[in-house]
């Protein structure tokens, strides 16, 4: 009895960073107030990243992110998109913003006045997937 009462207060564990390859591969990671999604479509080439936060986010001439850790950086853009309760951003590159999830511990959208913070805890091997992604063989 006393096992199952402590798991009952212990805090749930964060949801974990998960990938999906496919003809558009996905990297996504929830947690309680916001979520990351990033999609790569190799037949165009296109990435994408939609990051949806409770309460939504205000309107702001910029977007960005900033990566705490062993590689720090902090990359911006003014060509981002509102969509309801999210901000979407897409380009043919994406480099900097898959180097700061894989090789830091904080990743952190931004935009004026309002943040979402991820961890970046496991995310690593994800990343490194979806940076792998190639399209499957068609018939």
């Amino acid at each position: 009895m006393r096992l199952v009462i402590s798991l009952l207060i212990l805090p749930f564990p964060a949801q974990a960073w998960d990938h999906t390859i496919g003809d558009i591969c996905t990297l996504s990671h929830q947690t309680e107030t916001a979520t990351i999604h990033l999609t790569y479509d190799p037949a165009k080439p296109l990435y994408t990243l939609k990051v949806t936060r409770e309460g939504g986010w205000p309107q702001s001439p910029f977007f960005g992110m900033r990566f705490d850790g062993r590689q720090p950086n902090a990359i911006s853009t003014n060509r981002h998109v509102h969509q309801e309760d999210a901000v979407f951003v897409a380009d043919v590159g994406f480099g900097n913003v898959l180097d700061g999830l894989q090789f830091n511990d904080t990743a952190y959208a931004l935009t004026e006045g309002e943040f979402a913070a991820f961890p970046l805890d496991g995310a690593a091997p994800h990343v490194q997937a979806f940076r792998d992604c190639m399209p499957n063989a068609g018939v």
